[in-house]
């Protein structure tokens, strides 16, 4: 069992997410996100993690319950994990620079947001979910060389290599286009498999495909 599985949601502190909880997170979200709490809508950390909770329901047989009761309980402890690093990666960690347009300038984006960039990027990959990311390296300077590691999950039935290539390349394009990091290598790791899609899955996928809007 990795470090990963052994993080417990009720350990996480309300603090990384702007004072809430992932569980309440996820009974607001269940709730239709009503009525309206402006502490959850205007805070940026819990808008990143409710959309990540929403991409893990969708990829994880479209919800906790139902992916925790075909292999409780190792695959709920793994989607715990999840959510556990989806709190803890939320929250704004180091300041890191970018270009200024002018000398006055500091321009800078939080490693949360970095973060966040690269956990949207790689759940867009088909048969891939971002499990964790991490920044090694001196972000705080710029120019500095930065290692990007990624951990994902497999959709199982898909081609592993091409899948773990995807969210690299992906995930190298989001960093170069929108940060000023300077990426040494982007490591992407398999740690699991996820189920196979269901009838549901695909035709609900069918349906957006065939959907103009």
């Amino acid at each position: 069992m990795t470090d990963r599985d052994t993080v417990r949601l009720e350990s996480l502190e309300p603090d990384d997410l702007d004072g809430h909880t992932i569980d309440e997170l996820a009974d607001y979200l269940d709730a239709g996100m009503q009525p309206a709490d402006p502490s959850i809508d205007d805070s940026a950390a819990c808008q990143n993690a409710l959309a990540a909770i929403v991409r893990l329901r969708h990829s994880s047989l479209g919800s906790l319950e139902a992916a925790a009761e075909q292999e409780a309980p190792a695959d709920e402890s793994w989607i715990s994990g999840v959510l556990a690093n989806i709190s803890l990666e939320a929250r704004a960690g180091r300041d890191v620079p970018l270009r200024p347009a002018a000398p006055t300038e500091r321009p800078v984006m939080t490693e949360g947001a970095i973060r966040s960039l690269v956990r949207t990027a790689g759940d867009a990959v088909p048969d891939a979910l971002i499990a964790r990311c991490t920044l090694e390296g001196d972000v705080t300077e710029l120019g500095a060389p930065v290692h990007v590691v990624v951990e994902i999950a497999v959709r199982a039935g898909s081609t592993i290599q091409r899948v773990a290539a995807d969210v690299r390349e992906t995930v190298g394009q989001v960093l170069a286009t929108q940060t000023d990091l300077l990426v040494e290598a982007v490591d992407v790791v398999v740690r699991d498999l996820l189920p196979p899609p269901t009838s549901d899955d695909t035709a609900a996928h069918d349906d957006t495909e065939e959907d103009p809007a």
